[in-house]
């Protein structure tokens, strides 16, 4: 497998973990509460996105090791996640609103300096990467293994 198709797998398998993530975030979210609809919806759409990479570019993994393959293209597809969360969070006010408020509540005696607040947050935010590249490691290599079993090699 070329790095190419590593990174062809890798972009269809962004795209189309992005478009099944808002989907099912927009479905999940009243049943749900905002933040189980998100963290579900992360979490399926990556295997899913999987699934759906491992069968499109089933031909192309079969073509060496089929583990060597998707290897290849689950770690590319976690550094990948890992910058654009490194890059995501930082920048968004609701994430740092959120990390306060859970601190807040979490410690409401004491009180905090700005130290305090600026070590808490990116604790929380390198727990929350590191959850994020676990979960692409594990279900996109079981998305991509099992949906590159689904279709058949042609025989020639």
């Amino acid at each position: 497998m070329k790095f190419s198709d590593v990174i062809l797998a890798v972009a269809t398998a962004v795209v189309i973990g992005f478009l099944v993530d808002t989907l099912l975030f927009t479905v999940f979210i009243s049943p749900l509460g905002s933040i189980w609809a998100l963290n579900s919806a992360g979490i399926l759409s990556t295997l899913i996105a999987g699934l759906l990479v491992g069968y499109i570019f089933a031909v192309t993994i079969q073509e060496e090791s089929r583990m060597k393959a998707v290897g290849k293209i689950t770690v590319l597809a976690a550094f990948v996640n890992l910058l654009a969360a490194l890059i995501g969070y930082p920048t968004n006010s609701y994430y740092s609103a959120w990390i306060k408020e859970g601190l807040q509540s979490a410690y409401q005696t004491g009180s905090w300096t700005t130290a305090d607040w600026f070590v808490h947050e990116a604790l929380a935010t390198y727990m929350n990467v590191t959850v994020e590249i676990v979960f692409t490691l594990l279900l996109g290599f079981v998305g991509l293994y099992v949906g590159s079993m689904l279709r058949k090699p042609k025989k020639t």
